[in-house]
């Protein structure tokens, strides 16, 4: 008989851990190291946080003989991105005196904090706990940060959709008091029943998994790109149910084709009231039916190929209380944000600022610490990493233009600017093989020159860079999608939908800027004079057969075109 093969490495961290504590606790009072035991970085990301390191000095440090300049990036559990203008102001502070002096939005719509060293992060986590903030299961083989569509514009079905958001992370938290312990100082109380896990199982999940929930018409949150997606379907002005998403994923690995990011499939639709059972029982199917030996092949939407939908489904009704019920009609018309004012009937208003690739820093920092300390509205965060100011009564309004206008947010972005979007890469993520976050600007404004000279500036497109292939930034639903390969060369995927219905195709592999700009102009040149009435930029590739349509993850690498490159 064929030896059984074996458990991945997280596996056995995860079952040795003691419920996710490890040897952390004791690792934090190592002074002569900024780094943690290797086991324990496995663990400390179900604690909401990565060890890193600087890239850009490992060179000089190794020839110092000098440890690597190591730090942490610290990532929030905000689920649907809200905060208040008192907690905005708490992560202010916070960034400036344990981290590096800037914020970073995601597209996962929460804030990473980065440069936080090691004997920083328990008096950071102390101060996210003041102001009823957390990092618990933002990271890790866990349901990540819930995200929600950012539409505050519409007060009532925004409301329930971010309390469902709420409410699902909540439900699917660890329950572990491995973070209150290391982190709070909260004791173990003999004689207390024994820890467990009943949803997650005590080794947790085979991979990551990611919720995300959508009000059309808007998709900003990329709802097919999700472990698990809930699509709002409203009827008579509110919200009946949601149509069920699953086995949407983006991450993949260069040169192995076994791999590929994958856009989910509708498998139903549930009441309002039953859509918490159904994420736990998503979540259950993937916890048994998971892989637990490859890694690579882990996430959900292996799982729903190795097995077949229908499978998958049959599995799913066999553990839900009520039953799905057939998919409803819905549309989707973009994936982007509404950036400036939007006015409600009562007065009050929503500014959509834009922060390119979510980095809030230095003017911006300063102005948004300002508007925060006037103490109304909201902060939202989206899924495209801009900042939704929300509901400023109309009171407020002048003084917030005011303060928008004197530290220069209120700039407006063209429509490829506004509609891009870029992962962190270099120099901190250990994963990025190319830049992205410090790069896309310059590369944007290359392009931006290419679209005005085909009449084409204010179009929208939805552009996405990653400086791996993981996908953090969803680049294989955009329209153009750039992946890092090593430093300064990508591959070029084109063809996906502005709505974020569908994959994009590899149209070039291994280019450079230069490249990039010498492939896109002449299709830009070519859509200009030959799109149809509304058509949009990745409709046309397909259309005009300058790239095959993906149709599911599992074709993804086929159908290239002869002059993709080897």
């Amino acid at each position: 008989m064929a030896a059984e093969p074996k458990l991945s490495a997280n596996e056995r961290i995860k079952a040795e851990s003691r419920l996710l504590r490890g040897t952390i606790a004791e690792g934090l009072t190592r002074v002569e190291t900024g780094a943690l035991a290797d086991d324990d970085t496995q663990l400390t990301k179900f604690h909401g946080f990565y060890q890193q390191d600087d890239r850009d000095l490992r060179a000089e440090r190794g020839k110092q003989r000098m440890e690597k300049a190591f730090s942490f990036m610290v990532r929030m559990r905000i689920p649907s991105g809200t905060v208040s203008p008192a907690q905005w102001l708490a992560i202010d502070q916070l960034a400036l005196q344990r981290g590096n002096g800037s914020i970073r939005l995601t597209t996962r719509q929460t804030v990473q904090l980065h440069g936080v060293l090691k004997g920083n992060v328990r008096s950071l986590m102390q101060g996210l706990h003041d102001v009823s903030l957390d990092t618990i299961a933002a990271c890790g083989d866990v349901n990540r940060n819930v995200i929600a569509s950012a539409d505050p514009w519409r007060r009532a079905l925004y409301g329930e959709i971010s309390s469902l958001a709420r409410g699902l992370s909540e439900h699917l938290l660890p329950r572990t008091r491995a973070w209150h312990e290391i982190w709070l100082g909260e004791q173990q109380v003999a004689g207390e029943a024994v820890e467990d896990e009943p949803i997650l199982g005590r080794t947790y999940l085979p991979r990551k998994f990611k919720i995300a929930i959508a009000l059309p018409p808007h998709n900003d949150v990329d709802v097919f790109a999700h472990d698990l997606g809930f699509i709002a379907i409203v009827e008579s002005g509110a919200i009946v149910g949601y149509n069920v998403v699953v086995g949407g994923g983006m991450g993949m690995t260069h040169g192995e084709t076994e791999t590929y990011p994958r856009t989910g499939d509708v498998i139903g639709f549930c009441r309002a009231r039953d859509a918490i059972d159904v994420a736990e029982q998503v979540v259950t199917v993937q916890r048994d039916h998971g892989d637990r030996f490859n890694r690579k092949h882990a996430r959900l939407k292996y799982t729903i190929d190795a097995i077949g939908l229908d499978r998958f489904v049959g599995l799913l009704r066999e553990r839900l209380a009520v039953g799905l019920e057939p998919a409803r009609a819905y549309a989707f018309a973009s994936t982007g944000d509404r950036l400036g004012w939007v006015e409600e009937a009562d007065g009050s208003a929503h500014f959509t600022l834009f922060v390119e690739n979510g980095r809030i820093r230095g003017e911006m920092l300063a102005g948004l610490h300002a508007i925060a300390a006037l103490g109304v509205g909201r902060f939202v965060m989206t899924a495209n990493q801009n900042l939704i100011l929300a509901e400023i009564p109309a009171a407020s309004r002048r003084d917030v233009q005011a303060l928008l206008a004197e530290h220069g947010l209120d700039r407006p972005a063209a429509g490829l600017r506004r509609n891009a979007m870029a992962c962190v890469a270099l120099p901190t993520c250990g994963l990025a093989l190319a830049e992205s976050e410090r790069y896309l600007p310059d590369l944007v404004s290359r392009l931006e020159g290419e679209l005005e000279r085909f009449g084409l500036g204010e179009d929208e497109i939805t552009l996405r860079m990653t400086g791996c292939p993981n996908g953090c930034a969803r680049p294989y639903v955009s329209e153009i999608g750039l992946v890092g390969r090593t430093p300064g060369i990508y591959n070029l995927y084109l063809g996906g939908a502005f709505e974020g219905v569908r994959l994009n195709k590899l149209y070039r592999r291994d280019v450079d800027g230069d490249a990039i700009v010498a492939a896109l102009s002449p299709l830009f040149e070519r859509y200009a004079t030959a799109r149809r009435r509304d058509e949009r930029f990745g409709d046309y590739l397909i259309r005009a057969s300058i790239v095959a349509e993906t149709t599911a993850g599992l074709n993804f690498h086929d159908n290239l075109s002869a002059d993709v490159g080897s």
